[in-house]
């Protein structure tokens, strides 16, 4: 494994190697890093660690070498009998990494022909490995999250983790902030509960708050909040990162950078292996095709992302480690810790949206401490080129974005409960404690506890009634224990927190059918994530035509044809991660800040040159608004570079509030970037006579009651709790010999849902639904920081004519979702037709020659 090159030797007050690892390190030349060895002593002194190194570092064998040490120490057991659980457990967030991690840590425990045993365990291994996993253990396991909740959930789990000595983290950073590690923190909890003188080793990138991963690695007390130790290593080369200067136009708006893909593909050549990262699967698969049209030479060039088949992602793995293949176009499925042979280039196509995000992937080229990593950056837009230099200039300072680890969701609680009792009864006070000792439940208060576990019990006292919700009863003998041994058997069936966002089919029915709607033709499929945000009224594009939603039920959408050309809610396909708040706040100093836009492509510096001739530049803090009429339609965008999810529960209450002020809004567009509504009235000229206040239209007490309404009339509600039902068992998708569709799923979700909002509105599930809605879909947290940023420093500029800054977001409306590779010749030509429109509009004659069409 590359991670022991020629070092800092340093090792004063460090444990010495011992043989054979000595004689192993000494036949290559190399010899331990100064961390690695100091690892080695916090281990052998019994403490827990958290290593933070750069990529190349020599982490992975630095997290293995104390249970290495420790196995070799220990020998081989005697003839006929075996030990009797596992060692060491690894736990990583990809299934790839911890099949990679198993290739290449095979290789020093052969050379020195150490007596462990090492497997992986993972969603993908055979039921029958599994199986003789648990009566024969590896003294090494490399699995991931859900395995180890489903490890813990057997009755056997104490036995099995009797010799448990070290559990490794790796790549904690991406492991902590979602609900998956959330789960995997309450089962630290439990493993430390099996094995008090567990010891945890954490290894991080760089991250902006390392002292939360030193507290999710240690069991903490009400009273006192400890943390592991923390090994931080510096150094490193630099990376060499560039931002494609494309001869060809960068488009004004779109993420699929079909502009720069011939360059990309120029690139690819002039490398051994490249690794093209993309932010979401459509992007992977649309690049992945449009890179081999231009394949004139035939090039091995692979693709790889979570909705493969096993088989295939295994097969591309291992063509990569074999350095078969000129290129892989991936999603995050590569983008953790994976040494994939001599990848020398990565491309990332569109912005990162992070700057650790940034980091991270393109530490997969070189995969050395003391060599460069290269990437070249592909914007996908103009917006995209200063998030792209935002992002270049992070990485050269050294920030970082990594989200906080949030608390613990009440979902996951409840599925821990479940599994717990499942594995063997229990008492609710010592749950407790063991539960309130991982760091994300460590506030949890234990009345809410307790509503957790009489949810396990009976669903609630709406529920209370029914005998499917009574999975666990309470003994004489004060323990709670499952009702009934298939109760264990569907826990295990559904274990795990990854929901997939499903689309749901449109189909056309009659106007004003509502909630009666049913029958008709369906016209496609459409993300769900888009559709319950809307509710009965509001109008769509989708397959050529305006739509109105009339409603969803179970598992489709209805819509009718509308009777206006204006699409109130046009459906967005781009990027789905979220920019970070501080790639946020450095495009914005970016764009306040004339004197750095040298370091921009000439188009774009030009085009901010435009936008400060004709409208305003707004300050770092500032957030600009601008009205001006277009057509018989008049136009309100404003720019608060937020994030899509932020904008656009931003435009549904504003549109709220412009209604109450009869602006007669009829639609809006938001982007990462800008927002955009249009209506009737013209809103400048309100705003001029005083009519529209922009300080009361941005007020922060929108999040108050116009916030509550609008969640009321929505859908966001009843498909979030879905989810949450899901995870916190309410709801099984899969059982015994068959599967639930996702029809099935919400036909079963929506009824209790109704059930539960009529009858127990305080349900400890529809809490989990409110904390994550707000969080998550809606994104309120941003919100309310943006209103608080811009208090008083909204800055209006009316004008008679869109501006040069927002022809972005005014080329979003109208947008459809990409159906098909196979686009209509005379659509393309009148799309870029209405993009030349609007660009001499905003610019001027001399500015419409070479600009590309919206990009998508």
């Amino acid at each position: 494994m590359r991670s022991v090159t020629p070092p800092n030797t340093a090792q004063a007050d460090m444990v010495s190697l011992p043989e054979p690892f000595l004689g192993w390190f000494a036949t290559r030349g190399w010899q331990p890093r100064a961390h690695q060895l100091e690892l080695l002593a916090k281990a052998e002194a019994g403490l827990s660690t958290l290593l933070i190194a750069p990529t190349g570092a020599g982490k992975t064998l630095a997290g293995f070498l104390p249970a290495l040490v420790d196995l070799a120490r220990r020998g081989k057991p005697r003839p006929g009998t075996i030990w009797p659980g596992v060692h060491t457990l690894y736990v990583s967030p990809l299934k790839a990494l911890a099949v990679d991690i198993a290739r290449n840590l095979g290789m020093p425990i052969s050379d020195m022909d150490l007596p462990v045993k090492i497997e992986t365990r993972t969603g993908d291994t055979p039921a029958s490995r599994r199986q003789r996993q648990k009566l024969n253990p590896p003294d090494i396991l490399l699995t991931t999250p859900e395995q180890v909740a489903l490890l813990l959930s057997h009755k056997d789990a104490d036995r099995f983790f009797a010799d448990l000595r070290y559990v490794i983290f790796d790549e904690l950073h991406s492991l902590v902030t979602s609900k998956r590690g959330q789960l995997l923190a309450l089962g630290l909890a439990r493993l430390r509960a099996l094995r008090p003188s567990l010891q945890t080793i954490g290894l991080s990138a760089t991250v902006a708050e390392p002292d939360e991963l030193r507290r999710w690695l240690v069991a903490q007390a009400p009273d006192r909040r400890p943390m592991a130790e923390l090994i931080t290593v510096s150094g490193g080369a630099k990376p060499e990162i560039t931002i494609l200067k494309s001869v060809e136009r960068v488009p004004w708006s779109g993420h699929s950078a079909r502009y720069a893909l011939p360059e990309v593909y120029e690139a690819i050549r002039a490398h051994r292996t490249t690794l093209v990262f993309v932010n979401t699967r459509s992007q992977a698969e649309l690049i992945f095709q449009a890179l081999w049209t231009l394949n004139e030479d035939s090039l091995p060039i692979a693709l790889h992302h979570g909705s493969l088949d096993v088989g295939q992602r295994r097969r591309v793995e291992a063509a990569m480690a074999q350095n078969a293949l000129r290129a892989v176009v991936a999603t995050s499925t590569l983008d953790l810790g994976i040494d994939w042979g001599d990848v020398d280039l990565v491309v990332h196509v569109g912005s990162p949206k992070g700057a650790s995000r940034l980091a991270q992937r393109i530490g997969r080229a070189n995969h050395r401490m003391d060599e460069p990593s290269k990437a070249i950056l592909v914007p996908a837009n103009r917006f995209e080129v200063m998030e792209c230099q935002a992002a270049l200039d992070a990485n050269y300072l050294g920030a970082q974005d990594t989200p906080p680890i949030g608390r613990g969701a009440l979902d996951v609680l409840c599925q821990h409960i479940l599994g717990m009792a499942c594995s063997a009864p229990f008492h609710a006070d010592a749950l407790f404690a063991e539960v309130t000792s991982a760091a994300p439940y460590q506030d949890l208060p234990r009345e809410t506890f307790d509503r957790c576990v009489h949810f396990v019990a009976h669903g609630g006292y709406a529920l209370a009634s029914y005998e499917r919700y009574a999975r666990i009863r309470h003994g004489k003998d004060g323990r709670w224990r499952i009702a009934h041994p298939s109760v264990a058997q569907q826990y295990r069936l559904n274990a795990g927190t990854i929901i997939e966002a499903p689309e749901l089919a449109v189909r056309l029915t009659r106007p004003g059918a509502g909630g009666k709607a049913r029958g008709g033709r369906v016209l496609g499929k459409i993300e769900e994530v888009f559709l319950e945000q809307l509710t009965w009224g509001d109008t769509f594009l989708f397959a050529g035509k305006v739509l109105r939603f009339e409603g969803i039920r179970e598992n489709e959408c209805y819509v009718s044809n509308a009777d206006t050309r204006d699409a109130r809610v046009p459906a967005y396909m781009g990027g789905k991660f979220p920019t970070t708040t501080y790639l946020s706040a450095q495009v914005r100093a970016m764009l306040a800040d004339p004197a750095r836009w040298h370091r921009l492509p000439e188009q774009v510096s030009e085009w901010l040159g435009y936008q400060k001739l004709k409208s305003v530049v707004p300050g770092a803090d500032d957030m600009l608004v601008e009205t001006f009429p277009r057509g018989d339609r008049f136009y309100m965008v404003a720019y608060p570079f937020e994030g899509r999810l932020a904008h656009q529960t931003l435009c549904m209450l504003l549109t709220r509030r412009l209604e109450r002020a009869r602006a007669r809004p009829l639609g809006f567009v938001a982007s990462d970037y800008a927002i955009s509504i249009w209506g009737l009235r013209d809103m400048g000229a309100m705003i001029a006579d005083r009519s529209l206040s922009l300080t009361e239209l941005f007020a922060q007490d929108m999040l108050g009651d116009d916030l509550e309404a609008w969640l009321d009339e929505s859908f966001v509600f009843k498909r979030t709790f879905r989810h949450c039902a899901l995870i916190a068992g309410l709801i099984d998708k899969r059982h015994p010999g068959k599967e639930k569709s996702g029809r099935q799923v919400t036909v079963s979700t929506d009824l209790v849902y109704d059930v539960l909002r009529s009858h127990e509105p305080d349900h400890i599930l529809l809490q989990a639904t409110r904390n994550d809605a707000r969080a998550g879909y809606l994104d309120v947290g941003r919100v309310n920081d943006l209103l608080s940023r811009i208090e008083g420093r909204i800055v209006h500029k009316r004008l008679d004519r869109i501006s040069p800054l927002a022809v972005p977001v005014m080329l979003e409306i109208g947008k459809e979702p990409v159906i098909s590779a196979e686009t209509d010749d005379a659509l393309l030509a009148e799309k870029a037709a209405a993009t030349e429109d609007l660009v001499r509009e905003a610019m001027g004659e001399d500015m419409v020659g070479g600009t590309d069409a919206a990009g998508d």
